[in-house]
């Protein structure tokens, strides 16, 4: 049920009503407050205030302010004179019911014709924004167009320009041309007259040798020719052949980029590997390259061993291994397989293979290493040799102390150890 707040004060004015509401320590908000012409409700749970005024008031100018626990109501009325109460006096149920409902649907019109009207404002700011933009893009796209109109008319005065000074420039061309041509005709006719006086014999007697004729004298040659001495032009150079020998490469990378350790032993590997297929794996034939890979048969077992298939990833990690028998992984793995289908002598051997070729111990395959010791340990306890279990589980724990799971099951072992010895 709520608490009807009966403590109030108010004074007024020909024109306005001062009204003062306590909050009593609760915390109001604008939309705790509810106004309209002739009724006022103020829901602050579980406090609540509700007046149905005295007369009309202008709510759409009439103030709240939320202070000091207080909330300070400025109400102007709709006619100046003065109220002789706050509230309406001698109002029954039914028209108090009927003022709070005309006063809630007032609301409510209200606030969809202001939401209409917001809608509007709205609508017609983007079609101002809309339009704007349209002028400002009209105006941006007519500015482009003189620019380019501009720039056209400039190119074409500087093409009509060009042009006249291409003309010019022929016109004088052919008159320099002319000129020349002129100069020389007399300069040759000038030469040919001293030859012949030169050449002319005064007495009969005076020489039997006959004058070599001039260049230039016969019908033949050109008169331009006279005038111009031969070019002495070199005899063109006698064809060569240049071998150039780069270095032999098997990798695409060039030699200053590679890494030949690696190189050379990935080139030792697939030799190796080719070697096992080619001599006495006849029955890989039939099988695509990929499957001839050794790292992609390792991948292979890996997938069967997580889907439970422990016999395909055995059979996949056989022919890795006679592909290539120098990968500790592949008789690691293998020794997993062989402790799920309890083949226990062959999980022994595998895992003391791996261990053999995990060496020397190194940081890089200390994992490895603690695998090795702990399936080959498994087995031993399996096959009911807990002594040399206990070795494995105990090397297991030299190499990575911290792991709490070997800790526990070479616990295990001691005790089952210790009771072994008690019962013989």
């Amino acid at each position: 049920m709520p608490v009807w707040l009966r403590e109030h004060s108010w004074r007024q004015t020909p024109t306005a009503v001062y009204l003062s509401l306590p909050l009593r320590g609760a915390r109001a908000t604008p939309a705790n407050i509810f106004c309209s012409e002739q009724y006022l409700k103020v829901s602050i749970p579980p406090f609540l205030f509700e007046a149905i005024l005295y007369a009309p008031i202008d709510d759409t100018n009439s103030t709240a302010k939320i202070g000091n626990g207080n909330i300070f109501f400025t109400l102007y009325k709709k006619e100046p004179a003065m109220w002789d109460s706050l509230t309406l006096a001698n109002a029954d149920k039914e028209k108090l019911q009927y003022l709070r409902e005309n006063a809630v649907v007032k609301a409510h019109e209200k606030a969809k014709e202001e939401t209409e009207a917001k809608k509007i404002t709205k609508q017609e700011h983007k079609k101002y924004a809309l339009e704007a933009t349209m002028k400002l893009e009209e105006a941006e796209r007519k500015r482009i167009e003189d620019l380019k109109e501009k720039e056209r008319q400039k190119v074409a005065k500087e093409l009509e320009l060009w042009k006249k000074q291409q003309e010019n420039g022929d016109k004088y061309k052919s008159i320099q041309k002319k000129g020349e041509l002129h100069q020389e005709i007399e300069q040759l006719k000038e030469i040919k007259k001293e030859k012949t006086n030169k050449t002319r014999i005064p007495n009969e007697g005076t020489s039997k040798t006959r004058p070599k004729p001039t260049k230039g004298c016969g019908g033949s040659s050109s008169i331009f020719s006279q005038n111009l001495k031969e070019e002495q032009l070199p005899a063109p150079r006698a064809p060569a052949t240049i071998e150039v020998n780069f270095t032999p490469r098997v990798f695409p990378t060039a030699l200053r980029e590679s890494r030949v350790a690696e190189e050379e032993e990935w080139l030792h590997k697939q030799a190796e590997a080719r070697r096992i297929i080619n001599s006495d794996l006849s029955e890989l034939e039939d099988l695509k390259e990929e499957e001839k890979n050794p790292d992609w048969l390792k991948e292979k077992g890996n997938k069967m061993f997580a889907m439970g298939n422990y016999l395909g990833a055995v059979n996949a990690y056989n022919l890795a291994v006679r592909l290539n028998n120098k990968l500790p992984l592949l008789y690691l793995n293998r020794a997993a397989c062989h402790l799920k289908l309890r083949n226990l002598h062959k999980a022994v051997e595998d895992s003391s293979k791996a261990l053999e070729l995990l060496t020397p111990p190194v940081p890089d395959n200390e994992h490895a290493r603690v695998k090795a010791h702990v399936r080959r340990g498994t087995a031993f306890c399996q096959l009911e040799l807990y002594t040399e279990g206990l070795q494995d589980y105990e090397a297991a724990l030299k190499i990575d102390p911290k792991n709490e799971s070997i800790e526990k099951d070479a616990e295990k072992i001691r005790h089952l150890i210790q009771g072994t010895m008690q019962s013989s």
